[in-house]
Protein backbone atom coordinates (compact mmCIF):
# COMPACT_ATOMS: atom_id res chain seq x y z
CA UNK A 1 0.00 0.00 0.00
CA UNK A 2 2.84 2.39 0.84
CA UNK A 3 4.30 1.90 -2.65
CA UNK A 4 0.94 2.80 -4.17
CA UNK A 5 0.83 6.03 -2.14
CA UNK A 6 4.35 6.93 -3.25
CA UNK A 7 3.53 6.19 -6.89
CA UNK A 8 0.37 8.32 -6.72
CA UNK A 9 2.31 11.14 -5.05
CA UNK A 10 4.94 10.98 -7.77
CA UNK A 11 2.31 11.14 -10.50
CA UNK A 12 0.57 14.03 -8.75
CA UNK A 13 3.87 15.87 -8.57
CA UNK A 14 4.43 15.47 -12.30
CA UNK A 15 1.04 16.94 -13.13
CA UNK A 16 0.81 19.47 -10.30
CA UNK A 17 1.68 22.49 -12.38
CA UNK A 18 3.93 24.87 -10.47
CA UNK A 19 4.23 22.73 -7.35
CA UNK A 20 7.81 22.82 -6.14
CA UNK A 21 8.83 24.03 -9.60
CA UNK A 22 8.89 27.74 -8.84
CA UNK A 23 11.70 29.57 -7.13
CA UNK A 24 11.41 29.08 -3.37
CA UNK A 25 9.83 31.82 -1.29
CA UNK A 26 11.82 33.36 1.58
CA UNK A 27 9.73 31.28 4.03
CA UNK A 28 10.44 28.08 2.10
CA UNK A 29 14.16 28.91 2.07
CA UNK A 30 14.10 29.55 5.82
CA UNK A 31 11.91 26.70 6.99
CA UNK A 32 12.62 23.99 4.41
CA UNK A 33 16.40 24.31 4.06
CA UNK A 34 17.13 21.59 6.64
CA UNK A 35 14.53 19.23 5.15
CA UNK A 36 15.88 19.86 1.65
CA UNK A 37 19.46 19.12 2.73
CA UNK A 38 18.42 16.04 4.68
CA UNK A 39 16.13 14.41 2.12
CA UNK A 40 16.41 15.96 -1.34
CA UNK A 41 19.75 17.75 -1.72
CA UNK A 42 20.59 15.81 -4.89
CA UNK A 43 17.58 17.31 -6.67
CA UNK A 44 17.88 20.79 -8.14
CA UNK A 45 15.74 23.62 -6.86
CA UNK A 46 12.75 24.06 -9.12
CA UNK A 47 13.04 20.58 -10.63
CA UNK A 48 10.30 18.00 -10.94
CA UNK A 49 12.62 15.55 -9.16
CA UNK A 50 12.54 17.86 -6.15
CA UNK A 51 8.75 17.84 -6.25
CA UNK A 52 8.73 14.05 -6.25
CA UNK A 53 11.32 13.81 -3.48
CA UNK A 54 9.57 16.31 -1.20
CA UNK A 55 6.26 14.52 -1.64
CA UNK A 56 7.89 11.16 -0.94
CA UNK A 57 9.26 12.57 2.31
CA UNK A 58 6.15 14.58 3.12
CA UNK A 59 5.42 12.89 6.42
CA UNK A 60 9.02 13.48 7.53
CA UNK A 61 9.11 17.20 6.72
CA UNK A 62 9.06 19.68 9.58
CA UNK A 63 5.75 21.33 10.45
CA UNK A 64 7.29 24.72 9.65
CA UNK A 65 8.34 23.55 6.20
CA UNK A 66 4.90 22.11 5.47
CA UNK A 67 3.31 25.41 6.54
CA UNK A 68 5.70 27.38 4.29
CA UNK A 69 4.88 25.06 1.38
CA UNK A 70 1.15 25.50 2.01
CA UNK A 71 1.50 29.30 2.21
CA UNK A 72 3.36 29.21 -1.12
CA UNK A 73 0.55 27.16 -2.69
CA UNK A 74 2.73 24.09 -3.15
CA UNK A 75 0.88 21.93 -0.63
CA UNK A 76 -2.87 22.06 -0.22
CA UNK A 77 -4.55 22.44 3.14
CA UNK A 78 -5.95 18.91 2.66
CA UNK A 79 -2.45 17.51 2.11
CA UNK A 80 -1.24 19.32 5.24
CA UNK A 81 -4.10 17.81 7.27
CA UNK A 82 -3.30 14.33 5.94
CA UNK A 83 0.34 14.73 6.96
CA UNK A 84 -0.72 15.80 10.44
CA UNK A 85 -2.89 12.66 10.71
CA UNK A 86 0.17 10.56 9.80
CA UNK A 87 1.98 11.71 12.88
CA UNK A 88 3.24 15.23 12.35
Amino acid sequence: MKNVVIAVAALMALYAGPSFAAEPTPAEEKYCAHDYRQYCNEDGLGSQLLAICMRQHGKELSAECIKALEDAGEVTHQEEAELEKMGK
